[in-house]
């Protein structure tokens, strides 16, 4: 493995020292190999091996496999992949050089072939793992109008010189691009957008040249667009960097690699206001097999520094599929088609990563149907039944309500309409769709208090409207119902910070086959605001009118 010491080979050589292989770890200088070594745990037979990237030597090596995750690709050349290929090694690179990547197959394809050896470029999130998750989202769709892919690393990732003169190659710098339904330019760094990732909210995002700028189009077909997008997890960093892209798109610079060490230093400097969280969404949007429109996610969560696996995780499954013989194509190809997306994640079993997937129908006119797509018909009975009415619902059944007694939260509950503390044996729960979603009137005894829900702007989110104030929640589906998972608080067109939002935990579920339910809303000035719960009996539906 070439570049083993690196921010990203680092990483694989702790996932292959847990295989039962002879891992000869190679870089430039011995000492940080060294040290690499004494940390590798597991059965692994490893080997220190001093090598030059650009005058490469294996044959006292006799590699079985090659692994360069050295870097930066976007100004590499060849020279190792035709080396390994010439002794008779398969290869593999984790390259998100555009440019590198394009021109491999048909610079390698002929002398792979000849010496029976795979060589695959951009085992890595960009375009392995990225194009995996489009492959699975988007199985059986007649067709693909948009897709998106935007990775952020949590700002204590680590940081390699590589890396970072990566990025600095192409921002400010034209990026040709599928957008507005063909191939235009456009500045590297632009586009900035806030961008909803599961698990980690919404971060700035911007155009990012990676091979998937030119896979999106190719593979999926794209009518509308395809972009890859990349973010830095503290805001006034993304920021700062797109304001820096400005002098090279009016020609006062050529780029901003002269700025990499300073650059990289300020970044370290910042890290301790940014975390360890790092993620990934890729969507798309099209029609289904049924030629209905469609939107579909794929996330991916990165907890406790576990991010940077991410990018390496596709290249160990590329050699552990030619280890076991699951992958017996030959030749130089990208890392396209050949790893599905169970095998890639396999990788990152162990680890705090979590990922999810949700593809719901756009014309669904039901808020719940719509809102858990193909999670909704999983539900219980009794949830389904309730949630799935284009009608107008009525439910009857028994509570109990509680709450803070502090003056502030008698005020709230009082200005909002919500009941005060105590048990009630009569509760009427009306909801009633209507053009923009459904409206829900709740009485507890001879108080009542209404809201208005409707769907999110994101996928699988939805909001209620409380007079001046508009909640956003994520549908999340369990097994004997959803959990409505508070994401912000808006109050018209401002975010309330997190100091001044409340605290909601809402569920609807089934128990001994009665849906029930259970909600408990606590702000940090007031306290418990309000918390309800109880059971309503099987609904009656009644007319459209």
């Amino acid at each position: 493995m070439v570049g083993a010491t690196g921010a990203f080979g680092a990483r694989l050589a702790h996932l292959l020292a847990a295989w039962d292989v002879d891992l000869v770890l190679a870089a430039r200088r011995v000492g940080p190999l060294n040290a690499l070594a004494a940390q590798l745990e597991g059965p692994a037979h490893i080997e220190i091996a001093p090598l030059d990237r650009d005058s490469p030597d294996l044959a006292a090596l006799r590699p079985w496999a090659v692994v360069d995750a050295a870097g930066p690709f976007q100004s590499s050349d060849l020279r190792l992949a035709q080396a390994a290929i010439a002794a008779g090694a398969h290869y593999v690179d984790i390259a998100d050089g555009r440019d590198f990547v394009a021109a491999f197959p048909d610079a390698l394809d002929g002398a792979a072939r000849a010496a029976g050896v795979l060589a695959v470029t951009g085992a890595s999130s960009t375009p392995a793992l990225s194009s995996a998750a489009l492959d699975h989202l988007t199985a059986g769709w007649q067709a693909v109008e948009a897709a998106r892919v935007t990775i952020s690393p949590g700002a204590r990732a680590p940081r390699g010189r590589s890396v970072i003169l990566a990025i600095l190659s192409y921002v400010g710098r034209p990026v040709r691009v599928f957008a507005d339904g063909g191939w235009t330019a456009r500045p590297g760094w632009s586009g900035l957008r806030r961008v909803y990732i599961p698990g980690l909210g919404r971060r700035w995002a911007s155009l990012c040249e990676t091979p998937d700028l030119d896979m999106i189009p190719q593979r999926f077909a794209v009518r509308r667009e395809g972009l890859f997008l990349a973010g830095l997890e503290l805001g006034w960093m993304h920021i700062g960097l797109w304001l820096l892209s400005w002098p090279v798109r009016w020609g006062l610079l050529r780029d901003l690699r002269p700025l990499a060490e300073p650059l990289r230093a300020a970044a370290g400097v910042a890290a301790v206001f940014g975390s360890d969280r790092g993620g990934m969404a890729v969507e798309a949007e099209g029609q289904g097999a049924d030629g209905a429109p469609r939107r579909a996610r794929w996330s991916l969560a990165a907890e406790e520094g576990a991010g940077p696996n991410v990018s390496v995780a596709a290249a160990a499954a590329v050699l552990r599929g030619l280890m076991d013989g699951r992958i017996m194509a030959r030749g130089a190809q990208a890392c396209v088609g050949v790893l599905d997306l169970s095998e890639i994640l396999r990788e990152l079993s162990h680890l705090p990563i979590r990922t999810d997937a949700l593809s719901v129908a756009t014309g669904e006119k039901v808020l719940f149907r719509r809102v858990l797509g193909d999670r909704f018909e999983g539900l219980p009975p009794t949830v389904r039944e309730i949630h799935g009415s284009d009608r107008r619902v009525l439910l009857k059944g028994r509570g109990r309500a509680r709450g803070a007694g502090n003056p502030l939260a008698r005020v709230a509950r009082a200005f909002l309409g919500l009941p005060n503390p105590g048990a009630y044996p009569r509760i009427a729960v009306t909801v009633a769709p209507d053009a923009t979603g459904e409206a829900w009137t709740r009485a507890f005894g001879a108080g009542a208090f209404n809201s208005h829900l409707r769907p999110g702007r994101e996928i699988g989110q939805f909001e209620e409207r409380f007079g001046p104030l508009r909640f956003t929640f994520e549908a999340d589906s369990t097994p004997n119902g959803f959990r409505w998972r508070f994401v912000e608080c808006r109050a018209g067109p401002l975010v309330l910070p997190r100091f001044l939002a409340p605290s909601i935990r809402a569920r609807a579920f089934e128990a001994g086959g009665t849906y029930r339910f259970s909600v408990a809303v606590a702000h940090p000035m007031i306290g418990l605001l309000f918390a309800y719960a109880g059971r309503l009996t099987s609904p009656s539906i009644a007319s459209r009118d």
